[in-house]
């Protein structure tokens, strides 16, 4: 199962994984953060907190979150990986060859910290 929180106040959407990611998980992300995006345009940034890394239950979820990433990836600002699993650093290198938005790696502890990075980037853009 996928948490999925969506903060409209600050355009910030946390996901939480519990167990192996589904093709349903990323159908109803998209379900909740879709019209948030049509009605402003884009989201400020996107939490993935997790312990450790899920995983998939099957394929068709592996290629279920490629295409999730590649429809929303152009929308978002920022996006934190805050976990403690070593597939964080190795998800920030790689993310940022293929995704526009900013990627960084915070420890599981850190929530606070992840989303004080992703507003300082929401007060930058309004500041320009």
């Amino acid at each position: 199962m996928l948490s999925v929180q969506l903060i409209t106040k600050v355009g910030i959407v946390i996901l939480e994984p519990d167990g192996a990611l589904t093709v349903g998980d990323f159908e109803a992300a998209a379900e909740k953060i879709d019209p948030f995006i049509e009605e402003r345009g884009r989201l400020n940034g996107l939490i993935i907190r997790s312990e450790s890394f899920p995983g998939w239950d099957s394929f068709a979820a592996l290629t279920k979150h490629l295409s999730f990433v590649r429809n929303h990836h152009q929308k978002i600002s920022r996006v934190a990986l805050v976990t403690d699993s070593p597939i964080g650093k190795l998800a920030e290198v790689v993310a940022g060859h293929f995704v526009n938005a900013e990627v960084k790696v915070f420890k599981y502890e850190e929530l606070e910290e992840a989303r004080s990075w992703i507003l300082e980037s929401k007060n930058n853009s309004q500041e320009e």
